[in-house]
């Protein structure tokens, strides 16, 4: 940020805090920020993602469980599949600017 910007913004409280670590902790698995990126392109059932990521259902399940109690992943049911999406489209921005970030020169 450059020093002549500035940006009026409160400090999270606590309780605040700690959920955006929580998040964080979330994305900082390997395995976790490639489903993420994956559903940025598209919904997907566990099947489907675990085919896609040459994974095991049970292992996509656990890492997809995780992401949905920090709220960064949602579930529906169509039929017998369960689909996940992105939360919400914050997520996408979250990880496309991060992403920027890092590949900055």
């Amino acid at each position: 940020m450059n020093t002549t910007e500035h940006t009026t913004f409160m400090v999270p409280k606590p309780e605040e805090l700690q959920q955006l670590s929580e998040l964080y902790k979330a994305m900082g698995d390997y395995t976790r920020m490639r489903i993420l990126w994956r559903l940025m392109e598209k919904d997907y059932c566990v099947s489907d993602l675990a085919k896609e990521m040459q994974a095991t259902e049970s292992a996509i399940s656990h890492q997809l469980r995780a992401l949905r109690i920090v709220r960064l992943v949602y579930s529906r049911k169509v039929g017998k599949n369960v689909f996940y999406s992105l939360q919400d489209e914050h997520i996408g921005w979250i990880l496309e600017e991060t992403y920027a970030h890092i590949s900055e020169r």
